[in-house]
């Protein structure tokens, strides 16, 4: 797809609207994360990965000359995905406050600097109808921004359905994000099929995770009748926590198996070097000993 030649009225208001969504939608999450100072069930690549996102999708939404909306719209979700990672290494890992904000910081500038520089390199080959670059840039910001939603399946699997750590209103945010930035597409001369997809993607993902949710509080509407009864939450009965216990830990049960794989490969490295010192031919065996000479 070439670049817009002239953005439409409606094109100009829907992105306004799913860009001011996308510029504020991480702030509830953000606000969640520094007033309960706990960010577990919050995946901290999710974060950092959006983050790196924002940088093939500037350049993406620079080259085709999208709305300037669309264009103001990546760098916001990098910075504020920046902001909710960086929050992740201070309450979950118990980085220091500086050092996190150092580190982030420093990536946001490299960041920049790589967005600007991708901009300057493929500008000159897109004006002569080269288009490959900016469309490798489009699939890069697409591949990337989508697998950072692959770690919320695990989550959900270990917590039977629940959602923990993310906030709903960002949730509904980011969804009316990607609706009005689809139909901001839509409403442009020529529909961008990548970004397209992509929207609709981002939509669908938001809304299985409140699907999700919903069936966990359906499912265990007896428990949580019964916490309430005896003057307890979910988390603090017993029957709760039991059921909630037997989620499945896909990430510990591969990074079990990863591990025991690596223990029986130094295991099995072991027994090899036992066996060779116990096959190891002695001196005496290949030297005969030296007898003194005997006198007859």
């Amino acid at each position: 797809m070439g670049p817009q030649d002239s953005i439409p009225v409606a094109a100009n208001v829907l992105g306004t609207i799913g860009t001011v969504c996308w510029c504020v939608q991480l702030f509830p999450q953000i606000w969640r994360n520094y007033r309960t100072k706990n960010t577990e069930g919050l995946p901290p690549a999710m974060m950092l990965i959006w983050s790196m996102s924002g940088v093939p999708f500037g350049v993406y939404a620079v080259a085709q000359k999208f709305n300037i909306p669309l264009i103001i719209q990546p760098q916001c979700f990098c910075v504020l995905c920046g902001i909710s990672w960086a929050q992740c290494l201070i309450y979950g890992r118990k980085w220091r406050t500086w050092t996190a904000t150092s580190f982030l910081v420093a990536l946001l500038i490299v960041f920049a600097g790589a967005e600007v520089g991708l901009i300057f390199a493929i500008r000159p080959a897109y004006s002569k109808g080269i288009e490959w670059p900016v469309l490798t840039v489009g699939i890069v910001a697409f591949v990337t921004l989508i697998s950072g939603y692959l770690p919320i399946p695990f989550e959900l699997l270990k917590r039977r359905g629940r959602v923990v750590g993310i906030d709903f209103v960002f949730l509904t945010i980011d969804w009316c994000g990607a609706f009005f930035s689809l139909m901001a597409l839509v409403a442009q001369n020529e529909f961008d099929v990548l970004f397209g997809t992509m929207y609709a993607l981002c939509c669908i993902m938001e809304m299985s995770m409140v699907a999700s949710h919903l069936a966990w509080l359906f499912r265990t509407r007896e428990i949580r009748k019964r916490a309430k009864e005896a003057g307890l939450s979910f988390d603090e009965s017993e029957e709760g926590r039991t059921w909630q216990s037997s989620g499945v830990d896909l990430e510990q049960k591969l990074s079990n198996l990863f591990k025991s794989r690596r223990s029986n490969a130094d295991s099995s490295e072991t027994d090899c070097d036992d066996d060779e010192s116990d096959t190891t031919i002695a001196p005496e065996h290949v030297i005969p000993k030296t007898v003194p000479n005997v006198m007859v």
